[in-house]
C-alpha cells in the first residue's frame, strides 16, 4: 500500500484534488491518503504557509499530489522554512511555495506530458509530446540583487551535473515509454557560456542513447516551430526559465492549463500537481475542471507501478470528454465539478 501525502492547497485546490482522489479511490488503486495544510489555509492556522510537517509528511510517504497554490505577485514576499537538516538547524527562503518545495525536496525535473484529448477544443491535432524541465537552477535559483534604485539584476547559473542529471532522466522515461526523439532546447548562440553548457551537457548524455535521436532548437525558433507544427516533436529537454514558459506554451496547444498535468520528480520524493493557479474567484461554486489533477493522479500512478488503475483512469476521462454529456463549462459542457468526477467514476 502507497501512502501519499494529499496537498488540497488553496482556491479551487480543494475540490478539484478532492475529485482526482475520489477518481483515484474508485480505481482500486493501492493508496491511502494522508493530507495536509499548505497555503493561505495554513498560513491563519500555523503562522506559515508551508509548515515543516508538510515537508516532513512528503519525505515520509515519498509522495505528494498537490494542487494550486497562491502566492503574491511582486514585492518582498518570502516563503522561510527553518528546521533540522544533518543535525544541524536549517533555515531558507524562497520567493513561492510551489519553488520551495522543489528545493527542499530535492526534485530536480519537471515533467509535463502534452497530448490531446477527443472533446477538448483546440488549434492542433496529433499533439503528444513530453517536456523535461530542469527543476533546480538557471535564473530561478533566485540570485539577485537591486544594483540600484532604477536597476536589478539576477545570476543565471548552469551546471553540467544539474543538466545530466536531468537529461539522463528525460532520456530513460523516452526509452522506457518508446518514443523516438528528443529537441534540447537553448539561447547558445547569445548565452554561450551558459546555454553552451546546457547544450553541450544534453548532448553529451544523448550519446548513451543511440536508439533516441536527439537535435537542438534555439529558444524562439523552437517556440515558433510548436506553433506552427507541434506534432512533429515528442521530448523537450529545457533549462529552468525556458521550461516553464514553453511548457504553458505547450499547454496552450492541447487546450490549456486546465488540462495539463504536471510532476516533479527527485531520488527520493515524487509531488504531483495541476499547472493551472487557485483560481479564487470560482472557488466553492462546483465549476472548476478537475482535469489537470486527474492526470496528474495518473501519471503518480504509473509512476508507482500501479498501471493498470491509471489505464482504466485515462480511459474513463477520455470516454466521458468524448460524450461531452458530463464536462465542465471550460470544455464545453455544462456539469459541475462534482458531476464530472461522478460521470468518470461512472465509466470506471
Amino acid at each position: 500500500m502507497n501512502k501519499v501525502t494529499v496537498v488540497p492547497g488553496d482556491g479551487i485546490g480543494p475540490e478539484v484534488v478532492g475529485s482526482a482522489c475520489a477518481i483515484i479511490k474508485a480505481s482500486g488503486a493501492k493508496v491511502e491518503f494522508e493530507e495536509v495544510l499548505v497555503g493561505m489555509r495554513a498560513e491563519k492556522e500555523f503562522g506559515t504557509p508551508l509548515p515543516v510537517s508538510v515537508l516532513e509528511s512528503i519525505e515520509r510517504n515519498g509522495l505528494a499530489l498537490k494542487g494550486p497554490t497562491q502566492t503574491p505577485f511582486g514585492g518582498n514576499y518570502r516563503i522561510y522554512v527553518e528546521r533540522m537538516r544533518g543535525g544541524s538547524e536549517w533555515r531558507a527562503d524562497y520567493p513561492s511555495i510551489a519553488i520551495a518545495l522543489r528545493k527542499e525536496l530535492g526534485l530536480y525535473v519537471n515533467v509535463r506530458p502534452v497530448k490531446n484529448y477527443p472533446g477538448v477544443a483546440t488549434r492542433y491535432d496529433n499533439v503528444d509530446l513530453v517536456i523535461f524541465r530542469e527543476n533546480s537552477e538557471d535564473l530561478y535559483v533566485g540570485n539577485e540583487r537591486m544594483v540600484d534604485d532604477d536597476t536589478a539584476e539576477a545570476i543565471k547559473r548552469i551546471t553540467r551535473g544539474a543538466t545530466e542529471r536531468t537529461a539522463r532522466y528525460g532520456f530513460e522515461y523516452l526509452k522506457r515509454t518508446g518514443r523516438k526523439k528528443m529537441t534540447i532546447g537553448h539561447k547558445a548562440n547569445v548565452l554561450k557560456m551558459t546555454d553552451g553548457l546546457f547544450l553541450r551537457a544534453g548532448q553529451d548524455v544523448a550519446k548513451d542513447y543511440p536508439g533516441i535521436a536527439c537535435d537542438a532548437r534555439v529558444i524562439d525558433a523552437l517556440c515558433m516551430e510548436l506553433v506552427i507544427k507541434p506534432e512533429t516533436f515528442d521530448g523537450l529537454l529545457l533549462a529552468n526559465l525556458f521550461g516553464d514558459i514553453v511548457s504553458d506554451l505547450a499547454a496552450g496547444l492541447v487546450g490549456g492549463l486546465g488540462v495539463a498535468p504536471g510532476a516533479n520528480v527527485g531520488e527520493k520524493c515524487a509531488m504531483f500537481e495541476a499547472v493551472h493557479g487557485s483560481a479564487p474567484d470560482i472557488a466553492g461554486k462546483d465549476i472548476a475542471n478537475p482535469m489537470a489533477v486527474i492526470l496528474s493522479g495518473v501519471l503518480m500512478l504509473r509512476h508507482i507501478g500501479e498501471n493498470d488503475a491509471a489505464n482504466r483512469i485515462d480511459a474513463a476521462l477520455t470516454a466521458v470528454l468524448a460524450e461531452k454529456k458530463h464536462v465542465t463549462r471550460d470544455l464545453g459542457g455544462d456539469a459541475g465539478t462534482k458531476r464530472f468526477t461522478e460521470a468518470i467514476i461512472g465509466k470506471l
